[in-house]
């Protein structure tokens, strides 16, 4: 049995936005969950904080057995690279997609503006961002984000404790492998060299005719990445066992 995976959503949507990534990699016989974090989803109405969402994330690696592929997008990138610092021992391996740019400047400049001007409307923003999400999203990628919800009223508090983060050190702090999957055509690739640099063992993929939601524009590439990247952490993962020592072990030691 390959290492289970774990899906964590970005700003507003939930769990849902996972759906072509769950069924094509439960289809090659992948174990796969992608929880709501505290604000979105089924879990709407509650109060966001980074400590809360990696809370939530760490408990996710709990159900599937204790040590996943760690898989975030977006805000979900952002929430999985703190928890891969926080608790590198549960995280075998680390894909984040749509998040390697500073958020104390990105955040800052490109949405919370934009969020505070949507709490003055008075369904928050609600149907615009529904609009927004049908008219870029095709073959049923806007069902798929839409059908868990928009949890608009969520974004000023997700953007102000996401920028106070520091995603760089975190990264640093984790030695396992990392993927940093980015659109081409994403606005946040622009510290992408940065968080490359941070990594012990990363790489950088640049997903062609993508955007920010590179999951959803390229759902089978996005997919396969995921897949190949599970591959390399099983292997990892057999080693260290053939070997007679433990994951924790080896990234202590800065092998991955």
């Amino acid at each position: 049995m390959g290492v289970p995976i774990v899906l964590v959503h970005g700003l507003r949507v939930s769990g849902s936005m996972w759906r072509p990534q769950v069924e094509l990699l439960e289809g090659q016989g992948c174990t796969v969950v992608a929880p709501d974090l505290p604000g979105h989803g089924s879990r709407r109405g509650e109060e966001f904080s980074l400590g809360r969402a990696v809370d939530t994330v760490l408990e996710a690696i709990d159900g599937v057995g204790g040590r996943a592929l760690l898989v975030g997008l977006s805000l979900g990138g952002f929430v999985s690279i703190a928890a891969a610092g926080a608790a590198p021992g549960r995280v075998a391996g680390l894909v984040a997609a749509s998040c390697t740019a500073k958020p104390a400047q990105s955040l800052a400049q490109v949405y919370r503006i934009p969020a505070v001007l949507m709490d003055r409307l008075p369904d928050k923003g609600a149907t615009l961002n529904e609009r927004f999400h049908r008219l870029t999203l095709r073959d049923g990628a806007a069902e798929a984000v839409l059908d868990g919800g928009l949890a608009v009223e969520a974004a000023t508090a997700v953007i102000d404790a996401v920028s106070e983060m520091d995603p760089l050190s975190a990264l640093a702090s984790y030695q396992g492998p990392v993927w940093l999957i980015n659109g081409a055509r994403d606005h946040f690739r622009i510290h992408e060299k940065q968080f490359f640099d941070a990594c012990a063992d990363g790489r950088l993929v640049n997903v062609p005719r993508a955007g920010h939601m590179v999951s959803l524009d390229q759902p089978v590439n996005f997919s396969r990445i995921v897949a190949d990247a599970a591959d390399v952490v099983a292997v990892r993962e057999r080693a260290v066992e053939g070997g007679g020592g433990s994951p924790r072990a080896v990234e202590a030691d800065g092998a991955g």
